[in-house]
């Protein structure tokens, strides 16, 4: 199977930020993908939204109010109901110390501002794919543990 045969047109992607014009600007450059686009404007928000909605992906700001982008990653990774989703931290810190620490948090990637758009859509891409065939691969797992089960309960 080649990567181009993942329909990722359909994932959902949460943008958090605290600053509207830059979560518009995220928004207008994955506009075209088909994406559903969600938004938060803090972690606690961020947090509230990852529950209700389960997104495919998180672009997610590191300072932030009411939460940062570090802890908010950080709860996500610890739990384990969510951690497969990818977190891409989307920051305007780009010192060695500040990537370490979202590294820290579990970030699967991350892009310093100003945003490359070229850049972005690639990299969301890339952790989509990732993204489905890993739920693809847990599908398929239960379903041959299913199978498994009921070969040895005697085929019924």
């Amino acid at each position: 199977m080649q990567h181009t045969d993942i329909d990722i047109s359909s994932s959902r992607v949460l943008i958090a930020d605290d600053i509207q014009q830059n979560r518009e600007l995220l928004e207008a450059y994955l506009a075209d993908e088909g994406y559903e686009i969600l938004m938060a404007a803090d972690g606690q928000q961020t947090m509230q939204m990852v529950e209700e909605h389960q997104p495919d992906l998180i672009l997610l700001d590191i300072m932030m109010p009411r939460m940062s982008g570090y802890e908010v990653c950080a709860r996500i990774k610890a739990d384990a109901a969510k951690r497969m989703i990818p977190v891409l931290i989307v920051t305007a810190l780009n010192e060695p110390g500040d990537i370490e620490k979202a590294v820290n948090a579990g970030c699967d990637d991350f892009l310093t501002k100003p945003v490359n758009r070229l850049e972005l859509r690639t990299r969301v891409r890339s952790l989509l794919r990732v993204r489905h065939l890993a739920s693809e691969r847990d599908r398929l797992l239960a379903y041959l543990e299913e199978m498994e089960h009921r070969v040895l309960r005697g085929g019924d």
